[in-house]
């Protein structure tokens, strides 16, 4: 099967670069709904069988547009959440944003026992990551294509680490906000990406602000606002 992974739109706390990871979370801005109506027309040509979304309010706004574009229903699944900013929750100052991203690139490196402080090891976000994902492929045949709506540093984590991306490439990979992740394959076979793009799906003129935003930033990104 087929996987589109779309991070959702943008919400207030990217614009202040505030990690914001626990339920239920903020709601899009202008831009982030302008982008979620954008990502119907730019997966036009994709046949999608079902689409879900996170617990966390900003990812079903983001999907609504798509779901009544394709007449289907956004089904809430839980796991899907972004990966926990444990006692960073709500912090924007640069070295808790450094502590968030760096966590999450140890992971990549290979290093799954790194802890967010407060928060999960890396192994723990991909069981639960990966339970999730398991439970949408048991729902569907193995020639569907599904589209997702979670959030950037999720995504970015188990596509990387799900399909064996080479840490150095693996680092620098981000998502803008509706940016996109597509993994085929499947939870017994193993997957693979087939394709990557930071962008939001409506284009890089949807861009917009994303002044802390971890994921919406690459590794040198991050370490250049030092």
């Amino acid at each position: 099967m087929r996987l589109l992974l779309i991070r959702h739109g943008q919400t207030p706390n990217n614009v202040v670069g505030a990690l914001d990871t626990a339920f239920p979370g903020a709601g899009l801005t202008e831009l982030g709904h302008t982008q979620a109506r954008a990502v119907p027309a730019a997966l036009a040509d994709e046949p999608i069988a079902g689409l879900y979304a996170s617990r966390l309010v900003r990812t079903q706004l983001t999907a609504a547009p798509l779901a009544e574009a394709r007449g289907l229903e956004v089904v809430v699944r839980d796991g899907l959440e972004e990966i926990s900013a444990g006692d960073l929750e709500m912090r924007s100052d640069l070295d808790s944003v450094k502590a968030y991203a760096g966590s999450v690139g140890a992971w990549l490196e290979g290093d799954l026992d790194h802890r967010v402080p407060g928060g999960p090891s890396g192994r723990e976000f991909r069981e639960r990551y990966d339970a999730a994902v398991r439970e949408i492929a048991a729902a569907h045949g193995p020639d569907d294509t599904v589209a997702v709506v979670s959030h950037g540093a999720a995504i970015r984590a188990w596509s990387t680490l799900a399909a064996g991306i080479d840490p150095d490439t693996a680092t620098e990979l981000f998502l803008r906000n509706t940016g996109l992740s597509v993994v085929a394959g499947s939870p017994d076979g193993g997957w693979r990406l087939e394709r990557w793009s930071s962008d939001p799906l409506g284009g890089p003129g949807l861009a917009g602000e994303h002044a802390h935003d971890v994921t919406g930033e690459s590794a040198d990104e991050v370490a250049e606002e030092e």
